[in-house]
């Protein structure tokens, strides 16, 4: 497939209608495509989607996929959200119709620079640092992907002279085919999602797809400190930059996901004062070692976000006082056992909440105090009880959000509607 691929007229099967899914199908009803849209869940949530489609003269199905809507398609746009083995993508597959993810489709139609991030942890911020750092040196940036943003919402309005910040997870590399972006960043490699790609060879796999296709044209930002990251530049085609994690600029220490957009930044010819001022002013992000509030002496951190297990061992080495830890939700497959001497050190109680409580125990029973909590809800009134001045309650699950809520930013929000009504009732 070439960019700026027609597919007027062409029948074209678009997966899983969440956000990147509903995006993908509006864009193609706009190239001119006969648009069939089908999601095997029928909730809300596709029900609002199903609606905006069909205003849009775009069929839709939902509770069910349909095999001949498969067989007969020219395409087949996948959301990340859907596994990559589904038996409708087979359907497809046994008639040797392409099927591609909804960042490639949007990727075929861009017209700007790619700038794309992956990796393990670090991905979300790094991407909006690089997004930042480029619009204070007076580029015309758009930031989308996994990020919470469709690619495909914003390619209409994206121009040659734009630069796009996309973060790209594994779940969206693992149906490109023809990807490439102009600089790919790999911020790490660890132990993630095998509840979706059953082990880490599989992983890895989708995660190469970041460099597959690059040339000598484009350039490969690379971790110098991930044994597994640096592997691959043996085998990648793109000009290689390593970055350092613990980069020191004068007296501004930088750490990972500084140095990686200071790479990029230095591959684009930024100024190096102006981005070290973004850096400076930069306040984080929602839901990523977020301070909610101090209640008597005791802070209370949101890192919802922490759904992995190396995640919660950033949050709890950057952390310098006794924690009260709130983990737990849905396994990804992690390795919990892997932290637990951190945890010995740095955490006086963990609570425990969700599926993964069992599994959890069995890890860390030997090495801190523990609790089980029926919920969230349970979990913070404990870790309000139980600290003194002097403590950090930090929520930094470890584990997906989904046996419990929404995603990880409803569980933050939670988290922190709770921690505030502390507050509240603290001063009637």
């Amino acid at each position: 497939m070439k960019q700026g691929l027609n597919i007027k007229n062409k029948k074209v099967v678009v997966v899983g209608l969440a956000k990147s899914g509903l995006a993908a199908a509006l864009l193609l009803k706009k190239k001119g495509a006969d648009v069939f849209a089908s999601d095997i869940t029928d909730n809300a949530q596709t029900r609002l989607a199903g609606d905006e489609l069909r205003t849009e003269a775009v069929k839709v199905e939902l509770g069910k996929h349909s095999q001949e809507q498969f067989r007969n398609a020219d395409l087949v746009v996948v959301s990340p959200g859907v596994k990559f083995d589904a038996s409708c993508l087979n359907w497809a597959r046994s008639e040797g119709i392409p099927i591609i993810g909804e960042v490639e489709l949007a990727a075929l139609y861009c017209p700007a620079p790619i700038i794309a991030v992956s990796g393990s942890n670090g991905k979300t911020t790094t991407t909006i640092l690089i997004g930042e750092i480029l619009k204070d040196s007076g580029k015309n940036t758009y930031v989308c992907g996994n990020i919470g943003r469709p690619f495909s919402l914003d390619i209409e309005k994206i121009r040659k002279s734009d630069i796009v910040c996309l973060e790209i997870s594994s779940f969206q590399l693992e149906s490109c085919v023809n990807f490439k972006p102009n600089i790919s960043v790999l911020l790490n490699f660890k132990q993630n999602h095998l509840d979706r790609h059953g082990n880490l060879d599989v992983y890895l796999d989708a995660k190469k797809k970041l460099f597959m296709n690059q040339d000598a044209n484009d350039f490969a930002v690379l971790n110098n400190d991930d044994m597994e990251v640096r592997e691959l530049a043996k085998n990648i085609n793109a000009r290689i930059k390593f970055f350092n994690p613990a980069l020191s600029i004068g007296d501004f220490k930088l750490n990972a996901n500084q140095a990686a957009a200071f790479a990029v930044g230095e591959i684009l010819g930024l100024d190096k004062d102006k981005m070290l001022k973004t850096f400076r002013g930069f306040k984080g992000l929602n839901h990523r070692l977020e301070l909610v509030e101090v209640l008597g002496g005791v802070e209370f951190i949101n890192d919802s976000k922490a759904t992995t297990v190396d995640s919660c061992a950033w949050a709890l080495g950057n952390i310098y006082k006794p924690v009260i830890l709130i983990a737990g939700g849905r396994d990804k497959g992690a390795d919990f056992s892997s932290i637990k001497n951190l945890l010995r050190r740095k955490v006086k109680t963990l609570i425990l909440i969700g599926e993964a409580k069992e599994k959890m125990k069995q890890a860390y029973r030997n090495s801190v105090a523990l609790i089980e909590a029926e919920n969230i809800q349970k979990a913070v009134n404990l870790a309000k009880d139980i600290s003194c001045e002097g403590d950090c309650v930090l929520l930094s699950p470890m584990c997906a959000s989904f046996d419990m809520f929404r995603d990880f930013e409803e569980r933050g929000e939670v988290f922190k509607q709770i921690v505030r009504s502390f507050k509240k009732e603290k001063s009637r």
